[in-house]
């Protein structure tokens, strides 16, 4: 699993040298992330053949309420890089009140679907699964990081 942690964090990494604009960097980098993230899925989950097609339904269901939800992280950082010469308190407060929608929002997001999950595996599978997940965006959240500058207001 670390090797494929480790390739994800090359392959998000990577894509920057072919993108042509952001929107194209955006849709390339989602559509490795998603391909790796399923190959993680598929080396960690390890399920049976009574439980795989179940969860590979409601993964893709997941994944594409997942896909907006993050789609409200991606205009965050894009108000923020689009304002960020002329940052204010109010802006950074907006800003900032946002993140917490959206924080609560996939919080909400992953309480529900682990509920599903639970109901079509173990609870322990269903735990590893948000694990996995976790660990995903850990190292996504991870090079965010580095990339986003502090708010600096003016």
């Amino acid at each position: 699993m670390k090797k494929l942690l480790s390739i994800i964090s090359l392959s998000i990494l990577s894509i920057i040298v072919y993108a042509q604009s952001d929107n194209d960097y955006l849709e390339l980098a989602r559509e490795v992330l998603s391909v790796e993230k399923k190959a993680v899925i598929t080396e960690v989950m390890e399920l049976t053949d009574a439980e795989s097609q179940p969860f590979w339904d409601l993964y893709n269901e997941y994944q594409g309420k997942l896909y907006t939800v993050h789609n409200k992280r991606i205009a965050l950082i894009k108000d923020f890089a689009d304002s960020y010469e002329t940052l204010n308190d109010e802006k950074a407060d907006e800003i900032w009140t946002n993140y917490i929608k959206y924080q609560q929002e996939l919080l909400k997001l992953k309480n529900s679907y682990y509920k599903k999950f639970k109901k079509i595996l173990p609870a322990g599978k269903a735990a590893m699964f948000f694990q996995a997940e976790n660990k995903i965006e850990t190292l996504i959240n991870a090079q965010l990081a580095i990339e986003i500058p502090f708010i600096e207001t003016k």
